[in-house]
């Protein structure tokens, strides 16, 4: 299995302290972050997409830049690049340029966003949303893949004969869909045979297995091997202890505090509290030993080769903490029993 540490770059009073840090100290804190996860052997970092309080990831592309400045191994990911709201031609010209800047190391995560407020901000009206998606999704792979291109459609003016620079260094740059909440994310994956990456964040297992395994099954539909899938999923929460109650100690007061956010309400949890959230949610908060079994039993129900992992609210230490036990405890556990065939090789340009 390969792992992704990933950031929202959620910016909250500190659960604890109420310390907030200000925008310069959170960016600082994320490229800190970044290099870390190279230098412990992760295999990506990821920055997501949102656009308004309390994050300040609104330019993913930018972030991803500077870190790719500061870092040489991993693959660098958007968690998820919100283009349902987007230009794809922005989107190709930006992203084709940190692809050059990075040394092909550029991975794209597509997705409808989960945050209403980006409709309106962005002039879409929310029942457009997959739709809108998949429109400017079929755009932007054609910019990457063609030169000259013709295209008509509804979301943004026409093209005659455009050719998008600068061109990817990849031959190819690796494109997954975001999938949290509807078929359509899948399906729309399925069709190309590209790989999904499960919200797996919020909810019970049971409703994240029904998309991957309808995922397979539409592969197979259009006429793709869902032996050769490739899946990732999320989690929910990481805290690492040296025993599962002084974890749940010791993570509680940020679990509370993220459960008064708008961003939590908005996702409607489904569990009772904090215990319920481990016991039956993707939460890794336990010993190392816990937590390890707790994602080889999600494995083999969702078959996927790539976990992301988020350590957001943290103070800086418990970041570096939590990251450094999960790669010298749990990580090797995990390498042992599930092999993943990506990123074995780089990708040709």
């Amino acid at each position: 299995m390969k792992f992704v540490v990933f950031s929202l770059m959620a910016n909250l009073p500190h659960a604890i302290t109420g310390e907030r840090l200000t925008d310069s100290q959170k960016i600082a804190g994320i490229l800190q972050q970044a290099q870390w996860v190279e230098q412990l052997g992760y295999d990506a970092y990821g920055i997501g997409e949102r656009h308004g309080e309390p994050f300040l990831s609104s330019s993913p592309a930018v972030m991803l830049t500077a870190i790719a400045a500061r870092t040489s191994r991993i693959r660098l990911l958007t968690t998820v690049t919100v283009l349902s709201v987007l230009d794809p031609v922005r989107v190709a010209e930006d992203y084709a340029t940190l692809d050059q800047l990075s040394g092909g190391r550029l991975e794209l995560i597509i997705g409808k966003g989960n945050d209403p407020r980006h409709y309106p901000l962005f002039g879409l009206k929310e029942e457009e949303q997959w739709d809108s998606l998949q429109e400017r999704y079929e755009l932007l792979r054609r910019l990457w893949r063609e030169e000259k291109v013709d295209w008509t459609g509804n979301y943004r003016p026409a093209l005659q004969q455009f050719t998008s620079q600068p061109r990817p260094l990849q031959s190819t740059i690796p494109i997954w869909h975001g999938s949290a909440s509807s078929v359509r994310s899948t399906e729309l994956a399925a069709r190309y045979g590209e790989p999904i990456f499960s919200s797996n964040t919020f909810h019970r297992p049971e409703k994240y297995k029904q998309l991957i395994d309808h995922y397979r099954q539409r592969l197979q539909h259009y006429g793709h091997d869902p032996a050769q899938a490739v899946v990732g999923a999320g989690a929910g929460a990481l805290y690492i202890a040296d025993t599962g109650e002084e974890a749940v100690r010791r993570y509680r007061p940020y679990h509370d505090s993220f459960q008064g956010t708008d961003a939590a309400k908005h996702n409607a949890s489904p569990f009772d509290g904090l215990d319920d959230y481990i016991a039956n949610g993707p939460a890794l908060v336990g010993s190392p030993e816990q937590v390890a079994e707790k994602i080889l039993r999600y494995q083999r129900l969702f078959g996927h080769e790539v976990l992301g992992l988020s350590v957001d609210g943290l103070t800086a230490s418990e970041q570096q903490e939590q990251l450094e036990r999960f790669a010298k405890e749990v990580a090797p556990i995990v390498k042992r029993e599930i092999a993943s065939k990506i990123w074995e090789e780089k990708q040709p340009v």
